[in-house]
Parts: C-alpha cells; structure tokens; sequence
C-alpha cells in the first residue's frame, strides 16, 4: 500500500502538472487565433490609422482576457500592403504573439519561466464600400 501510494504520487503529480499545461498553451493559442481575427475585422472598420491600431490592441486585450491571458504578454504588429492602410482593396494584416507562462510557479513579473510562445495573424482586405 504505501509502495503504491508513492509511486502513483511519484508519477501522478508530473502527469497532472503536463496536461495542466499543455491546457494552458492550447488555450494561448485559441486565444491568438481569435485575437488576430478580430483585430484585422475591426482595423479595417475604422476611419483612420490611428483609430484602427488603437481598436486592434483593445479587441486583442478583450479577447485574450476572454482566455485569462493578461494583454501585457501579448505583442501586437500590423503590416499593411500598400502602405496605405485604409485604402480601398489594400490587406491589413495583424499579428499575434502571445507568451504562455507556466502555471503555478512562484516568480515575481521579472523572472518568469514560459511554457510557449504562440502565434497567429489574419489578413483582412479593405473593402471599397465602407
């Protein structure tokens, strides 16, 4: 009885702790998916540049907060192609990169070990009619 108890602790806490995270980095990368989605829908939308990559950083903020990732590990980059951003049948293309720290560890923000780095873009074509 007690063999087993410490083996099944032995390799149950390792296991537990793996699928922990490895949620947490699929989640990360749902989370950069719909986050890049809808930054490029809502840059488009917009009058002007400005107002656009003010928009595309809060929808990231509001969609990775939808997956408990704090905005603060996320990077934002926006590439336009011509370099007109609002121009009609221009694309806007938002990139996503997002830290995934490992769970549970006792660090202060200034040593933090990470589990992942994800990432993800999405392209959207400016519209003639808006």
């Amino acid at each position: 009885m007690v063999e087993f108890t410490f083996l099944a602790l032995l390799l149950m806490v390792p296991l537990v702790y793996f699928i922990i995270t490895m949620s947490q980095i699929q989640g990360g990368s749902f989370a950069v998916v719909g986050a890049a989605d809808q930054a490029a829908k809502v840059y488009i939308a917009q009058p002007d540049a400005a107002t656009a990559q003010a928009a595309a950083e809060q929808a990231v903020a509001i969609a990775l907060a939808d997956f408990g990732h704090p905005a603060e590990e996320a990077r934002v980059a926006t590439t336009c192609n011509p370099a007109d951003c609002q121009a009609a049948g221009s694309t806007v293309t938002v990139t996503v990169n997002l830290t995934v720290p490992l769970p549970f560890l006792p660090f202060n923000d200034g040593f933090r070990l990470s589990a992942s780095e994800v990432e993800a873009s999405s392209t959207q074509l400016v519209g003639r009619f808006r």
